[in-house]
């Protein structure tokens, strides 16, 4: 009888030990979490689209999700396949960072920031938005537009993102005309 005891002793004390609270990892008292993303994703792409059509398509190196702000974060490589209500695609975008807002789906790309359209057109600058809601690419910066007939520049532009129908503003350089 006395054996029995001693083992039902060691199971509850076994039984006890086995729910004791783990210890927590600490967190450096340095690091604010709210700073930190809730997701991250390397080699990744993110789909936007609006009433099952797609509108864009975003490849980059790396991506981070922030709850906070509702805000994605992209770097290491970024590039934007858009397209029309057909789903034929009208211009690809590269830069080497950017970000969408949750919100709105709108983006912003930064450095290096290039669109080339279906028409041949291209657009350099160093900063460059894409309104979701009316399809539209501008910036408030310097950009270089060159296409078949021509070759321009200026401070401040806007377009449909196909480049088919745009605006410089502040704008110098050349054209030819047929």
């Amino acid at each position: 009888m006395r054996s029995r005891g001693q083992l039902l002793f060691l199971v509850c004390s076994l039984l006890t030990v086995a729910c004791e609270e783990k210890i927590k990892p600490s967190v450096l008292p340095s690091v604010d979490s709210r700073t930190l993303p809730q997701q991250e994703s390397w080699n990744s792409n993110i789909t936007i689209s609006d009433s099952g059509r797609v509108r864009a398509v975003i490849d980059a190196g790396y991506i981070r999700m922030y709850e906070s702000n509702k805000q994605t974060e992209m770097s290491q490589g970024v590039v934007v396949h858009f397209f029309d209500q057909h789903g034929h695609e009208t211009s690809v975008l590269t830069s080497e960072e950017g970000t969408v807002d949750e919100g709105t789906n709108n983006l912003a790309a930064f450095k290096n920031v290039v669109v080339r359209s279906e028409n041949k057109s291209r657009l350099m600058t160093e900063k460059l938005y894409w309104d979701n809601q009316k399809q539209l690419i501008h910036t408030p910066d310097f950009v270089r537009m060159t296409s078949p007939k021509e070759k321009l520049q200026g401070h401040g532009f806007e377009s449909d993102q196909s480049l088919r129908n745009y605006r410089i503003f502040r704008a110098t350089g050349e054209s030819t005309q047929e």
